[in-house]
């Protein structure tokens, strides 16, 4: 019988093998978007058990518990951290065919080296002997980002957020990996939410300016972009539910802000044309500083109301959403473009059935001497399992051009989440060993490996962190 995740684990022919060990498996990772903290990376102390490190703020881990009928008090409740332990080890035999069944072995095997299935019956095993390891300086936050061989990392940040450990870890020499901010103005764009007034107010305070008037407001995000350009930046980030965009003049998108800042009801056509003069003003911004714009389109969130108002946003409670992306997507980046202002963007959907929108989207807008500017991005949370990826690539390949795909990215905020590159990886060295040994791509070792090692990583080093002369 085959072993469980041996070292050919998804490699599935000879050709797939020898892509992988002789190329894809030294790669670097360029973690071009993720949702690690940088107080963390900067602290770097070790974490007392491995519920800690595993199971906080793990959403994936969190809706599989839930669908298993575990009970809230397990999940994000005031358990004991063995007690949680306890419950995911009793869920995760019941999750194959599930990515995160995959995922937490791998994470088991490459960070503790531990090649034991997680159940009830190992479970006490497993918690002692990891709980023993976490103490060694090796699985703190910084020898495990080193270990894993990350160059670069790109974190979410509130425009308003100081920050303060990104400066802290580019003045520290000893550590390498560069850890860069990424602009996530979502507060800026949904001011219908009740968090709009106190994050105003933040924004006022990290500013140093009163904002009484919609230019108020756009001369302070444009202080901020300056600020996060200066400390790294290189990327900004939007969360998209509808992907609609009614362009309005900035004198009614001033009216709208001004009738917000009075608390007046909003309605979804104000909200509709505000949220699409304002995304049209931040791609100007990241045009002119040469960052990347990601756009990831396509959540239903905090579907739970009961959930939501017990523990709070964004605690696992979302789900893939079907509206319509294409119109809005090609006036947005139409609309940039006319404006010699569309930056590098990279698409990402959770509804995979917009796959071939995105992948041919991609090829109305490019620049000359910038290959792949607009992304397909890739197989995003709903999608980032096997079939998910395996789609998403071959998608792209049958409309776009793979070779310029930027690859893959954690999106998560555990350290121990970057088998998910060696996940990728493994898939993407059988896709194309499947299509050598089927005849429908060459057996040339020296283009296969070029295109493997700028898929795994040189592409996204480029896209990123290239500027051109202004």
């Amino acid at each position: 019988m085959k072993p469980f995740i041996d070292e050919n684990f998804l490699l599935d022919n000879e050709t797939a093998k020898n892509l992988y060990f002789h190329t894809a498996k030294s790669l670097p990772i360029f973690d071009f978007h993720c949702h690690l903290s940088p107080e963390e990376i900067w602290e770097n102390q070790s974490f007392s058990n491995i519920t800690q490190l595993w199971l906080a703020g793990d959403h994936y881990k969190w809706r599989t518990m839930r669908m298993h009928g575990v009970d809230e008090r397990y999940i994000t409740g005031d358990a004991e951290d063995w007690e949680k332990f306890k419950a995911w080890a009793e869920t995760v035999p019941h999750l194959i065919g599930n990515p995160v069944y995959h995922w937490t072995h791998m994470e088991l095997k490459t960070f503790f080296q531990i090649d034991k299935q997680l159940s009830p019956e190992t479970a006490r095993e497993i918690w002692d002997e990891c709980n023993q390891k976490l103490q060694e300086p090796k699985l703190r936050p910084r020898k495990m980002i080193e270990r894993a061989n990350v160059q670069f990392i790109g974190t979410t940040d509130d425009p308003t957020s100081t920050l303060e450990y990104h400066k802290r870890l580019k003045d520290d020499v000893t550590f390498k990996t560069i850890v860069a901010p990424t602009f996530r103005p979502d507060q800026a764009l949904f001011i219908e939410r009740v968090s709009f007034p106190n994050w105003l107010k933040k924004l006022e305070e990290v500013t140093n300016r009163s904002i009484a008037s919609f230019d108020d407001f756009l001369e302070a995000l444009q202080k901020r972009v300056d600020y996060f350009d200066e400390n790294g930046c290189r990327a900004s980030d939007h969360d998209v539910p509808q992907m609609v965009f009614k362009p309005i003049s900035k004198q009614e998108a001033g009216d709208i802000f001004k009738k917000r800042l009075s608390n007046e009801p909003l309605t979804n056509e104000e909200l509709i044309g505000y949220q699409s003069f304002l995304r049209f003003e931040l791609g100007r911004m990241y045009a002119e500083k040469q960052w990347v714009m990601q756009l990831h389109m396509g959540a239903m969130r905090n579907n739970n109301t009961i959930m939501k108002e017990r523990i709070g946003s964004d605690i696992g409670f979302d789900s893939i959403g079907e509206g319509d992306l294409a119109e809005g997507l090609s006036r947005l980046l139409d609309a940039l473009d006319q404006n010699k202002c569309l930056p590098r963007t990279v698409l990402y959907n959770l509804n995979p059935v917009h796959n071939e929108v995105l992948a041919a989207m991609i090829g109305n807008f490019y620049e000359s001497g910038i290959p792949g500017k607009i992304q397909f991005g890739a197989a995003w949370w709903f999608n980032d399992h096997i079939d998910g990826m395996v789609k998403q690539m071959k998608d792209l390949a049958n409309i776009g051009v793979l070779s310029h795909f930027i690859g893959m990215l954690t999106d998560s905020r555990s350290f121990l989440s970057y088998v998910r590159h060696d996940y990728f990886r493994r898939i993407l060295c059988n896709l194309l060993g499947e299509w050598v040994e089927a005849g429908k791509a060459p057996n040339d070792q020296l283009l296969l490996e070029k295109m493997l090692q700028n898929i795994g990583f040189y592409n996204a080093k480029r896209y990123f962190t290239e500027r051109s002369a202004k």
